[in-house]
């Protein structure tokens, strides 16, 4: 079996790549098993130097397909334009498509949030139609095209807000939630947008990559199938998820003799739109603004109103929480450790 992984140093495709050099002979007892992986920033024979969008297929991926291709390159950015989400994730995708027959099996990885129930004032207009951001419409476009245009099997696996590993909280790459965490520490996250019982889905990388290699390894689907993962009814709620970070994080403080952070406090969304953002605005600096801007993409998608239907649940996602909160303030201690500055107004004379 040959078994293609895009973005394989990405923060899936790291894990992903590991996993699945678990499965080679020299561990398993597995013969006939070929893994390649290619990265846009790779330097060495592995991973293979490969820059989706920009540049054609290396030779040595090209001359036969492949048995599985597993897509796990992605831009994740919740800031991109339409067209960078197009040259980002689309384009990429069917570059992708080039190198599978009609017998490939696609493992495609895409978002959870593509299928979750949004609320009016979640919806962005014309420009992603109806989507949140070019990230989202960028995955709803590529699951279209890979189901529509790919005439072989098709997997794909909607991961939620993505963690560190339940073990440890390692992950590859600090991105997406991670930046919540200076936010509280240094003062910036004044105050936290959003529902205070709203589910705010998150997993494990290690359980996302599990469930990736499995639909590598195994049996390819007669007919599309698509994997969720996330806790469901068991998600933690965005008080829980903040509640969790700031005791993990001020128990840090606390081994380091550092003095505790206080847990800002919830303002719904509608409140924050209506009379608190005209003035921040109005009022604060710029870098209190850019902060603002930042977390208020988090607030849909940490204060949903109903949780998603997963056909692979994740356990104690609090437990999850607090070992990437964990291993960020070991990786980060400047950071952890840092002295929060409250808000202040600028001078309008």
């Amino acid at each position: 079996m040959r078994i293609l992984v895009t973005g394989a140093t990405g923060v899936v495709g790291t894990d992903v790549a590991s996993r699945l050099a678990a499965e080679t002979a020299e561990t398993t007892g597995r013969t006939g098993l070929q893994i390649v992986h290619t990265a846009r920033r790779a330097t060495g024979r592995s991973p293979v130097h490969w820059n989706i969008g920009a540049e054609s297929a290396p030779d040595t991926l090209t001359g036969r397909p492949w048995d599985v291709i597993v897509h796990t390159a992605a831009s994740t950015r919740w800031t991109m334009t339409r067209d960078e989400a197009t040259d980002a994730n689309i384009r990429t995708l069917r570059d992708v498509l080039r190198l599978a027959g009609p017998d490939t099996h696609v493992v495609h990885v895409s978002t959870a949030y593509v299928g979750g129930v949004r609320s009016p004032e979640d919806l962005r207009g014309d420009d992603f139609d109806g989507y949140r951001n070019g990230y989202e419409w960028s995955k709803a476009t590529c699951e279209d095209i890979v189901t529509t245009e790919h005439r072989g099997p098709v997997t794909i696996v909607r991961p939620p807000l993505i963690m560190g590993r339940r073990e440890d909280g390692r992950i590859a790459r600090f991105s997406g939630p991670y930046s919540l965490f200076p936010a509280l520490v240094s003062g910036l996250a004044a105050v936290v947008v959003g529902d205070p019982d709203g589910y705010a889905e998150i997993s494990p990388v290690d359980e996302v990559a599990e469930v990736i290699a499995a639909a590598a390894l195994g049996p390819a689907p007669s007919a599309p199938r698509t994997e969720v993962i996330a806790a469901g009814q068991d998600s933690l709620r965005l008080d829980d998820l903040v509640h969790i970070t700031c005791d993990t994080l001020n128990a840090f403080r606390a081994e380091h003799g550092v003095e505790p952070i206080a847990k800002p406090p919830t303002v719904s969304t509608d409140s924050w739109n209506r009379f608190f953002l005209p003035l921040a605005e109005q009022w604060l600096t710029p870098v209190q603004q850019q902060a603002v801007k930042l977390l208020a993409m988090f607030q849909s998608y940490t204060s949903m109103s109903e949780p998603f239907q997963p056909t692979r649940p994740v356990a104690d996602p609090g437990g999850v929480m607090a070992a990437s909160v964990r291993h960020w303030a070991e990786t980060k201690p400047r950071q952890a450790l840092g002295r929060p500055t409250p808000w202040t107004l600028i001078d309008a004379a």
